[in-house]
């Protein structure tokens, strides 16, 4: 029987055990990825992260894992549970420290329950909840979490507690083999085809041209103008940023080839940029920003461009990112996205069961209502 052992950095297992337990197509789960957060200043116990992974041993052998962090308040997930924070404020009882299996910071759908085999995995969500158990902690929430993730809880006894969400995100497939953009825009209607051409037409009226580079090949200069407009987007909102310069140079160095950045540039100068991760099939947008606007800029930095370079590329899917309804008109189409969670009060537990039961039909019927705006014609779809 596995021993389970928690570990309070990434940095205490090594870098090739934990790659050994997922097929390394999903960059946020890599070692590289999650330790660099840790190594370079992003996550701190002040802004509510306290990195505490999971590992199931047996001996010296690490046979699944689940990144974990201990949390003292719900920012940065994407999953909102500050409703449920609050009922047990008005309770007198804590919410907080929860513990959270997640990417930080990172609305992106991939494995979570890391195993060297279905079996070993399938004891990760028995394993979670008894040491939330046995810390006293209030729950234990997984964010995000993939298909294989999901058989594991779905294999779980139906008491086992662990309740199932849903919400929706927006997403770019090539389900049709479209060649290039022009194939893309073929597939829809005369109305939404002629309005991507228009934003399209007025980036390059402007003399914006759009620079696409991976982690090997961008300049210090690069790296710094993309971090800057990160920054200003955050203080456009009112938001406190998270990643540090280090981080960007990080995962230029350490992650090369899936670091790709979307640079636009007027006149010679970055004015605009978008961060994107890419995995086995799929690109992931995730940060944007620009230090001038103009119309159409943020579309095409941000969709258009990563819609071509999957073209270019081979590559399947786009994850822009989360929320946002206007990605339907420009070819994102709603797909469900899940977390598991799993409460230690069973008073409580008894309640949310049912309002989640009640959520995913709201999602799911959001969803329907949503897919019959797609801007693909009938025989394109």
């Amino acid at each position: 029987m596995p021993t389970a052992r928690l570990h309070r950095a990434l940095s205490e297992l090594p870098a090739a055990d934990w790659d050994a337990l997922h097929d390394g197509r999903n960059p946020f789960v890599a070692h590289a990825f999650l330790d660099g957060l840790e190594r370079t200043g992003c996550l701190r116990p002040d802004w509510g992260w306290t990195p505490c992974h999971l590992g199931l041993w047996e001996g010296d052998a690490l046979v699944a894992a689940a990144p974990g962090y201990l949390k003292a308040n719900s920012h940065g997930e994407f999953v909102f549970d500050h409703a449920w924070a609050q009922a047990y404020a008005r309770h007198g009882l804590d919410y907080y420290p929860k513990w959270l299996c997640a990417v930080p910071y990172s609305p992106v759908t991939g494995p979570r329950l890391l195993a060297r085999d279905d079996a070993a995995r399938r004891r990760l969500p028995a394993a979670i909840a008894g040491f939330v158990q046995r810390s006293g902690l209030s729950s234990a929430h997984v964010n995000f979490h993939d298909a294989a993730s999901e058989a594991a809880f779905a294999a779980e006894p139906e008491d086992a507690g662990w309740m199932l969400r849903e919400d929706l995100q927006y997403h770019w497939r090539n389900d049709a083999g479209w060649r290039d953009f022009e194939a893309f825009l073929g597939a829809m209607d005369h109305r939404h085809r002629k309005n991507i051409r228009q934003e399209r037409r007025k980036v390059r009226d402007a003399g914006i041209v759009v620079r696409v580079v991976h982690g090997d090949e961008a300049s210090d200069d690069d790296l710094a103008a993309m971090h800057g407009f990160y920054l200003a987007t955050f203080a456009d909102y009112g938001n406190s940023p998270a990643l540090t310069l280090e981080f960007i140079h990080h995962l230029a160095e350490a992650m090369p080839r899936q670091l790709v950045l979307m640079l636009a540039e007027r006149d010679g100068r970055a004015i605009a940029g978008a961060l994107c991760l890419r995995g086995g099939d799929t690109l992931y947008g995730r940060y944007w920003g620009a230090s001038e606007r103009h119309p159409g800029l943020h579309f095409e930095t941000c969709y258009y461009q990563g819609i071509d370079y999957c073209l270019r590329e081979g590559l399947r899917q786009f994850e822009p990112g989360a929320q946002g309804e206007h990605k339907i008109a420009r070819g994102f189409l709603p797909v469900r996205v899940r977390s598991r969670h799993w409460i230690a009060d069973p008073r409580f537990a008894q309640a949310l069961h049912g309002w989640c039961a009640e959520e995913r039909a709201a999602v799911e019927a959001q969803r329907q209502a949503l897919q019959r705006h797609a801007p693909f014609r009938g025989d394109a779809a």
